[in-house]
């Protein structure tokens, strides 16, 4: 025989207002790394860096992007020769041609070699201003004014171009993040763009403040099996990385009963919930399917299955079968020997 700890079903409310852990976040964090790659040779950006826009942020060794600089100018001073020679020839040609010593044909001919050296001259240019804006890509600058929330490489590494170096949460508006579970984030799709829809208390602030639901994941968080929502906080003085609550209104529901979460288990269907419930007159256990509404802290509302007065198995309830026999889990105290009377 098992003793289980048990509770006497009641019924009341629930609901009313829900809270959810949350983070202060920055509307826009960008993650910068280089447009080419290369070795990392400088990264004067630190964490909880402020920086302007236009400051350093990290350096790529520029040798071999200056190298190829070089090569694409020597290639242009190239093609301006070949370019000038055919348009001196050209120039020839046609004078020749107005003379009546070459026809009309020969005269095409070194037309179209002319076009081609300045073809040749005007991709030589292009390609010498693409070396040039690479040589320029190997320092990384801030795109605004921000602080730097984290750095992702270290000096000596070799980066590919795209690598994220570091990210920069841009001054700004400020957002607060927090995790929704699925039954619950239906409810918070409904309030998105609804200004003071929710409420939202910066750290100790004993006043919650008004705060309007800017958006919600599409998909859940592939871990935690919840789905992110950011909320806009407006002009409020957040500090970035300072914890939050986020207080959502919810309609409350009436002759409901609330359970500990360790007295509910799988039902026999897989899908669908129970609880075990002790029968008094034989003191033994069956398992009764019910329906769950919802949590409430670290009780879950049911909604429908049970009845007043039942006794519901609480602790224990992992480890009974169909029809056992129980008996109620009593505490004892312990008391300490009576002292010997004093003569």
């Amino acid at each position: 025989m098992r003793a289980v700890r048990t509770l006497s079903v009641t019924s009341g409310s629930a609901g009313g207002a829900k809270e959810y852990a949350a983070e202060v976040r920055a509307r826009t964090e960008a993650r910068l790394g280089f447009r080419v790659g290369g070795k990392l040779t400088q990264r004067p950006a630190e964490i909880g860096q402020v920086v302007r826009a236009g400051q350093v942020l990290a350096q790529l060794d520029p040798e071999d992007l200056r190298q190829a600089q070089q090569a694409a100018a020597a290639a242009v001073t190239a093609a301006e020769a070949a370019y000038e020679q055919q348009k001196g020839e050209y120039q020839r040609f046609k004078d020749l041609r107005d003379q009546g010593f070459i026809s009309s044909w020969d005269l095409e001919r070194r037309g179209a070699t002319l076009k081609t050296a300045q073809a040749q001259l005007e991709q030589a240019r292009a390609q010498a201003q693409v070396q040039r804006n690479q040589a320029g890509y190997a320092t990384l600058l801030a795109t605004g004014t921000g602080v730097v929330t984290a750095v992702e490489a270290e000096p000596g590494a070799v980066v590919s171009a795209g690598t994220p170096i570091v990210r920069l949460a841009l001054n700004g508006p400020r957002d607060v993040a927090f995790s929704v579970p699925e039954d619950a984030v239906l409810a918070v799709r409904a309030l998105v763009g609804r200004a003071g829809a929710i409420q939202v208390r910066l750290g100790s602030e004993p006043t919650p403040r008004a705060a309007t639901v800017r958006e919600v994941a599409a998909s859940a968080d592939a871990s935690t099996r919840t789905f992110l929502a950011k909320a806009d906080i407006g002009d409020a003085p957040a500090q970035l990385g300072q914890t939050a609550t986020v207080v959502m209104p919810s309609p409350r529901a009436e002759n409901v009963v609330k359970l500990p979460v360790t007295a509910v288990v799988r039902g026999e269907d897989a899908a669908r919930s129970a609880v075990w419930v002790v029968d008094k007159s034989t003191m033994t256990v069956r398992k009764m399917p019910v329906t769950v509404g919802g949590a409430e802290g670290n009780e879950v509302v049911i909604s429908a299955g049970l009845a007043p007065g039942q006794e519901v198995v609480t602790a224990g309830a992992h480890l009974l079968t169909q029809g056992q026999k129980v008996k109620f889990y009593e505490t004892r105290l312990a008391t300490a020997p009576a002292s010997p009377a004093t003569r």
